[in-house]
């Protein structure tokens, strides 16, 4: 509960709101050296009280509905993606040059799940397209781990060498991070104060009637958009239409979406359309890459009076490497925790990509209390989140509590199946869950750009 009361009052939310929690706490779930449980507790509670907070106000109700956090949702929330099958067949997850590799003087760790990223990586070490898993790991053998750092990361390409918490902590980076509140959110501009459909029925969907462009990719993102389009926002996912993207993660994530290919620079009469009548932006790519397109927070704001603009980066939208991309995995190698979570021959990981599971609650939750400060105050909104300033909190502000007497006895309780346009489905069920809300989303996922690029 202190972790949610800490994440509630950076987000400006009434401090007696948290004791509307519970938690059902149950061993083994999401078990670490660092807090993640403890993490995952605070993300998704205080997501779910903003959204049962918005319920209340739009359903005229003088008390927030009560909220329940379970480990177990959590524990299997967090690893949606290894959980989804389709058709009974498993997920792909990461690639074979996506990997810990050994170096002349300690370790790297890559990212190459993308075909553009692998061809920058190998370019980057001077190697064949076709090159093996064998014969990279001989030529990254050969080298500093730094070097393969500098060297790929100017190719275009992910890599980051292992640090400690320690070396990571003196990095102009993490001092840039380190500086920045965990969620970022100031006003932009002048607007009238936001005007909402009361909401009722079986169900309340704090979201309801909210149009919300989704232009982000890979987890965090995609989880903040997801968790939104459960709670009954209208959500559409803009991809670029030569981008590629993984099928199974966008399927992963897709719940409750739709999902249109556009290309911004050649339609931007569409996009203008779509802006025209949205009412939240969320972004995940690298700060400023979107700038080109006039789709910085300012610009929106001033074509879109009102709007609330989410923006998601690796790194931070500030410091030496706000504009060099990153994942979850990077970010764990780079900050330390791999080496925590490691032993002395080898780097480990968390249970879950956490930091991106977690930093996506964070963000929907921010976007949820922005839209209820908006029904009084007004203004156009923008929040900022970093995976990087979210494993900070990990590794320095996250505290530790029970793990319950409650078992884990595993997913199944918290797994669901359903037919789809892409086959038979089994998925993770979302964690989120408040008296009266959604128990799952409206409409399973669909194939990618498969949608028109409107609204529904």
């Amino acid at each position: 509960m202190t972790d949610i009361k800490f994440v509630w009052s950076v987000l400006g939310g009434d401090p007696a709101l948290p004791s509307r929690v519970s938690t059902v706490m149950r061993e083994g779930a999401l078990d670490a050296r660092l807090p993640v449980r403890e993490l995952a507790r605070a993300c998704v509670g205080t997501c779910t009280l903003a959204a049962a907070e918005l319920a209340a106000r739009r359903a005229g109700r003088s008390q927030v509905p009560e909220v329940r956090v379970d480990d177990g949702a959590l524990a299997t929330a967090f690893v949606s993606e290894r959980h989804l099958q389709i058709d009974g067949r498993a997920p792909v997850t990461f690639a074979p040059l996506s990997r810990f590799w050994r170096t002349a003087d300690g370790w790297v760790r890559t990212h190459a799940n993308y075909p553009h990223h692998r061809a920058r990586l190998l370019d980057a070490l001077g190697l064949s397209a076709g090159a093996s898993v064998e014969t990279v790991a001989a030529a990254l053998a050969e080298r500093p781990a730094k070097d393969v750092e500098d060297a790929v990361y100017a190719a275009g390409g992910l890599a980051v060498a292992l640090r400690t918490a320690k070396e990571w902590a003196a990095h102009e980076q993490a001092v840039a991070v380190a500086d920045r509140p965990l969620i970022e959110h100031e006003r932009l501009g002048t607007a009238h104060a936001r005007v909402l459909a009361p909401i009722g029925g079986d169900r309340l969907l704090p979201a309801a009637g909210v149009r919300v462009l989704d232009l982000t990719r890979v987890i965090a993102g995609p989880v903040a958009t997801r968790t939104l389009a459960l709670l009954g926002a209208d959500v559409l996912r803009v991809d670029a239409p030569r981008l590629p993207e993984l099928p199974d993660q966008h399927a992963d994530t897709g719940f409750g979406k739709r999902s249109a290919a556009l290309d911004l620079a050649g339609d931007r009469r569409t996009f203008e359309e779509l802006l025209a009548t949205a009412d939240v932006v969320v972004t995940g790519y690298r700060p400023g890459a979107l700038d080109r397109f006039g789709l910085s927070p300012e610009a929106l704001a001033e074509r879109r009076p009102g709007l609330v603009v989410a923006q998601l980066s690796a790194w931070g939208a500030y410091g030496p490497w706000a504009e060099r991309r990153g994942f979850d995995s990077l970010v764990q190698v780079a900050t330390g925790i791999a080496a925590i979570e490691g032993t002395p021959e080898q780097p480990g990981a968390l249970p879950a990509q956490a930091l991106d599971h977690g930093t996506g609650y964070l963000l929907a939750a921010a976007v949820l209390r922005a839209l209820t400060e908006q029904l009084e105050q007004g203004d156009s909104r923008v929040v900022r989140l970093a995976l990087a300033r979210t494993a900070h909190w990990l590794l320095n502000g996250v505290a530790r509590q029970g793990v319950g007497d409650a078992a884990h006895a595993g997913p199944d309780a918290w797994l669901a199946e359903r037919d789809s346009a892409l086959g038979r489905l089994r998925y993770a069920l979302p964690p989120v869950s408040f008296e009266g809300g959604p128990a799952d989303w409206a409409r399973p996922p669909g194939a990618l750009g498969a949608d028109s690029a409107r609204w529904g």
